[in-house]
């Protein structure tokens, strides 16, 4: 059986298309003309045996095959990165911190540091959990090199935005809801310690819906605030990034609750530069974000 072999140029060009929106956008961040991009992209079809996009209004959308490549091409790539990155860096010495919003602990962390182990296995990493406004200090004091925060208008030094995330209320999986509105009771709510940005958020929005509301149960951490509202201590306000079984999402409009905005994820940074290793810590964390978001939050 005769193997085809994929062009990894073409496979890099197809995917920034993808992600940009367009092949002349890609040509542009390429560094190439268009009509290279283009031809690349007709070499890939050939190679792959089916076409990737059509025409959908002024702009292109993918294929049946296009959608199967595109996933392959960014794991193919990603592999590829890791690779180079691997053997350029294995000798990289020294150290780097980075912090994470909780939310994204149990989800990406692990991905994150065996890439970046792996690329780097001399290199050693901290890695913190903590609340958002911890990390934004120990950005602006120095003592992170990189962050994963929830984006709430503090940028201490260099932020890049990578996603939009919907908001959400949440009531425990199973059973409905024991408060209703009309009862004459404020709304249970179930949250962090202050200062937390999603607190504040679900106190303003509830209090300009005039819905009167108590704090029911209070937590220092995300585990403390799934149990109790997985318990039906009450209603909590959340992302739908690593929720638990425990807890479900009430569909827009329940229990008379107000419409909710989205919330910016931003990854900061202690400065510009962060050297090789950083910057593949910061490109690993955002690689990881495109294959674990949906395509509509990220930017």
């Amino acid at each position: 059986m005769r193997f085809t072999n994929l062009d990894m140029d073409a496979l890099r060009s197809f995917a920034a298309g993808m992600e940009a929106g367009s092949f002349a956008r890609a040509a542009d961040k390429l560094g190439r003309s268009t009509s290279a991009v283009s031809a690349q992209l007709k070499k890939l079809e050939e190679q792959a045996g089916v076409a990737l996009v059509r025409k959908s209004g002024r702009g292109l959308a993918l294929t049946e095959g296009g959608e199967a490549l595109l996933s392959y091409a960014r794991r193919l790539l990603d592999l590829n990165d890791e690779a180079v990155s691997a053997m350029r860096g294995v000798e990289l010495e020294g150290w780097i911190r980075l912090g994470l919003q909780e939310d994204f602990g149990e989800t990406m962390l692990p991905q994150v540091l065996g890439r970046f182990a792996r690329a780097h296995p001399k290199v050693r990493i901290e890695g913190r959990i903590a609340r958002n406004a911890e990390l934004i200090d120990k950005i602006a004091t120095g003592r992170l090199d990189l962050a994963l925060a929830w984006d709430g208008g503090d940028r201490p030094a260099v932020a890049a935005r990578i996603a939009t995330l919907p908001l959400r209320w949440l009531s425990a999986a199973a059973g409905d809801p024991s408060w209703r509105p009309g009862s004459g009771e404020p709304l249970p709510l179930v949250a962090l310690e202050a200062p937390c940005l999603l607190r504040k958020i679900a106190c303003d929005h509830l209090d300009r819906h005039g819905q009167s509301w108590r704090v029911a149960f209070v937590s220092p951490s995300l585990g403390g605030l799934w149990a109790a509202t997985g318990a039906g201590l009450g209603i909590a306000l959340r992302t739908p990034v690593g929720l638990p079984a425990s807890v479900r999402i009430l569909a827009p409009g329940t229990l008379g609750l107000p419409e909710l905005p989205s919330l910016g994820l931003v990854l900061h940074r202690a400065s510009p530069d962060l050297g090789p290793t950083g910057e593949h810590l910061a490109a690993i964390i955002t690689q990881a974000l495109h294959e674990t978001l949906p395509a509509e939050w990220l930017l």
